[in-house]
């Protein structure tokens, strides 16, 4: 009635409100913020930024600095197909499907039900990008955008290769996950360069503009978990170099994002699949496996933070869809096996929660807890293992710890193990003899304040018998919630 008495004035509101709809709409479409996530490969807590006054990353320091540093950041398996899988799902790998490796005879693939963080992120509106190492499968489940080419151990041609997508001139943000196959071991690494590279794939040349950063053995700082022998030094030397080539790759992206004038926009995260390479870090669930760096540059942050929060793996994809404005994906139960499908939940979200306001300094009181789920490395190496962790204690359940525990390849061919191997075994290789690292009991608990190598396994001990009773429904209860098949071990053996 009103605007039939004033037809003119409708139309104009029609089109102002049109307008003012667009107007809003593309203001949300800008003011989304574009993401980097970097993924290293094998890498521990191993930064100048951790407390290293050896290692030289100035760039991986300047982006602490910058933002804010996870002192307690795990992963949630040391192998990295698998972790890839919680990395880019929120999802722990027994729930991902994603049991093993990807590549070649071992043929591990994630469920085809899987939403993916770059599947989600694409859908929102985001440009997706990656480059370097992939390792994880079907690339229909973990589908980009654009696939880069790049070599994954050439960290600046790497990072010149993702320039397009920063410099492009299209309004949408971006979502780039750079994948360094460093530092890595390299056992395998092509040899189509110059100059064979030694065992953590290091060469004297050969990498697009990477100087290379030469370590002495003597200077190297040896954890408490390996052997200070002299194998030992020289390959954590080898280790380190690798470690400065991938921060030299970091700074490239950092100077082509503030060249961009893309910096402030961009959510920056420098994570590691998992530990280091050598035996008691991967493939295993003890701390220098699961123990890895976290930096996270917020463009709010003020910089300059550290938080003591237990964050994990499974947090890396509710965080970036936090910080996306994109809603979580809700999964109903698949497994269908009847005893199970009457204990667990029907449907369920992903396994992580965002810790955004971490980044901004907010208060980590609440993050105290932390799983891990581990099954296979490569396919002839079911080993499968789950453990929880909080501030005093941590819980190892070895399910199938009738085995011999198996080792990887590089592992089981890397000097710094042989050497100690071939002594015997009541050798120690860090805390544990030989016999003892390759013969696990059914339980391991440690008490992480007073024991933090994980030497002394309370499991036994009639004293911490209600502390692995309470530990142990910890476990079940986590493997209720997320879906875990393991959870019948508890049943029927």
């Amino acid at each position: 009635m009103y605007y039939r008495q004033f037809p003119l004035l409708a139309i104009l509101l029609v089109i102002c409100v049109s307008g003012c709809t667009r107007d809003v709409h593309e203001t949300a479409e800008e003011s989304k913020r574009n993401i980097v996530l970097i993924v290293a490969d094998d890498h521990s807590q191993d930064l100048g930024a951790y407390g290293n006054p050896v290692i030289q990353t100035p760039n991986l320091d300047r982006l602490a600095a910058e933002g804010t540093i996870f002192q307690h950041h795990y992963a949630t398996t040391a192998s990295c197909s698998a972790s890839r899988s919680v990395i880019l799902s929120g999802l722990q790998n027994h729930a991902t499907g994603q049991y093993g490796h990807q590549h070649d005879f071992h043929h591990f693939v994630s469920f085809d039900h899987i939403r993916s963080l770059p599947v989600l992120l694409s859908e929102s509106g985001y440009r997706t990008a990656t480059v370097g190492t992939f390792h994880v499968a079907p690339r229909e489940v973990y589908r980009f955008d654009t696939f880069l080419e790049g070599h994954s151990r050439s960290s600046i041609e790497m990072a010149e290769a993702a320039r397009p997508i920063i410099e492009s001139d299209d309004s949408a943000p971006f979502f780039l996950y750079y994948a360094s196959s460093d530092p890595h071991r390299g056992a395998g690494f092509a040899t189509d360069l110059p100059h064979a590279p030694d065992r953590f794939g290091n060469r004297t040349a050969g990498y697009s503009e990477v100087v290379p950063v030469e370590y002495d053995p003597a200077s190297v700082i040896v954890p408490e978990f390996l052997p200070d022998t002299p194998i030992v030094r020289a390959e954590i030397a080898q280790y380190y170099q690798a470690i400065s080539r991938v921060d030299q790759g970091v700074g490239r992206l950092l100077e082509i994002l503030e060249s961009s004038g893309q910096l402030e926009n961009t959510l920056i995260i420098y994570t590691s699949d998992h530990g280091v390479a050598f035996p008691g870090a991967k493939t295993t669930v003890y701390e220098p496996g699961l123990l890895v760096p976290l930096i996270v540059r917020h463009p709010d942050s003020p910089g300059g933070l550290q938080s003591d929060a237990l964050t994990s793996m499974v947090d890396i994809t509710p965080t970036i869809l936090d910080f996306a404005g994109v809603n979580a994906p809700v999964y109903e139960q698949h497994i269908g096996l009847e005893p199970l499908r009457e204990v667990l939940p029907e449907t369920g979200s992903l396994h992580g929660r965002s810790f955004l306001d971490l980044a901004t300094g907010n208060d980590s009181s609440e993050w105290d807890e932390v799983f891990a789920s581990h099954t296979f490395h490569e396919i002839q190496m079911y080993y499968p293992m789950r453990s929880v962790r909080d501030r005093k204690f941590k819980l190892i359940w070895n399910i199938a710890y009738q085995l011999p525990f198996p080792f990887a390849a590089d592992l089981w061919e890397s000097p710094s193990w042989q050497d100690v191997y071939s002594q015997g075994p009541e050798a120690l290789f860090g805390p544990r003899s030989v016999a003892e690292y390759i013969q696990r009991p059914e339980f391991e608990l440690y008490d992480m304040t007073k024991d933090p190598f994980e030497s002394s396994n309370l499991a036994q001990d009639p004293a911490y018998a209600d502390v692995l009773e309470r530990y142990k429904q910890k476990l079940k209860s986590h493997q209720k919630r997320t879906w875990d098949p393991w959870f019948l071990k508890w049943q029927y053996e």
